[in-house]
């Protein structure tokens, strides 16, 4: 067995204060995200984990693309047929998490999801390239398939058929909004005393912030 027991590092390359902090959690998301954006925090910024509880009871984590972001709260893609998908429809309540090492940082999203309207998916799915788009069509995602050629012989049966015309999204694809109830900020301090900032929503309208011990 591999003794993982030394591997260790300190946290020492920011703090995050209560007199620091906006009283929306969005706008601090705002200001963190695009920070570790300049400083390059992640080969993919936009990257987060989406954790949901499966048909079968149990947990299970995903890293995703997130798409958008707002007031209302987090757009991300994905085939409404896929273990993901069929879990969120059966219960909305999900977590997305986003970790950047190189600032120390992560963010945890307690939300609850809603597919998006019709537009919004045929709007995001118009501006992918033709390649992705025939990928959501040709892959039953999270079905048994007997091997990879079975993909691929698809695929150029699809680009055959699509060729010459513009590529129409499936009904089964599309963008789930996640709208939070709870956000924490956290950020890596020295000696395992960490920063941990959460605000959690009250009736629909306002945040409570509490600091959380590490």
């Amino acid at each position: 067995m591999k003794d993982l027991s030394n591997y260790r590092k300190s946290y020492e390359k920011s703090a995050l204060l209560e007199h620091q902090i906006p009283e929306d959690p969005i706008n601090l998301f705002y200001k963190w995200f695009y920070e570790a954006e300049d400083l390059n925090a992640a080969e993919e910024v936009n990257a987060m984990t989406v954790a949901t509880i499966g048909l079968d009871g149990f947990p299970k984590s995903r890293v995703v693309l997130l798409k958008k972001f707002n007031e209302e709260g987090f757009i991300f893609y994905t085939n409404y047929n896929s273990e993901k998908g069929k879990a969120i429809i059966e219960n909305p309540n999900v977590c997305l998490s986003f970790f950047w090492p190189t600032v120390e940082r992560q963010i945890i999203i307690k939300g609850k999801a809603e597919k998006t309207a019709d537009n919004i998916s045929d709007n995001y799915f118009a501006s992918r390239p033709d390649g992705s788009k025939l990928g959501a069509l040709v892959s039953p995602q999270s079905e048994i398939i007997p091997n990879r050629e079975l993909l691929e012989t698809n695929l150029l049966a699809l680009e055959k058929e699509w060729e010459g015309k513009e590529i129409e999204r499936p009904s089964h694809w599309g963008g789930f909004l996640v709208r939070p109830v709870e956000v924490e900020f956290w950020q890596g301090r020295p000696n395992r005393l960490h920063d941990r900032i959460r605000y959690q929503l009250h009736d629909d309208i306002d945040w409570k912030i509490d600091r959380l011990a590490p």
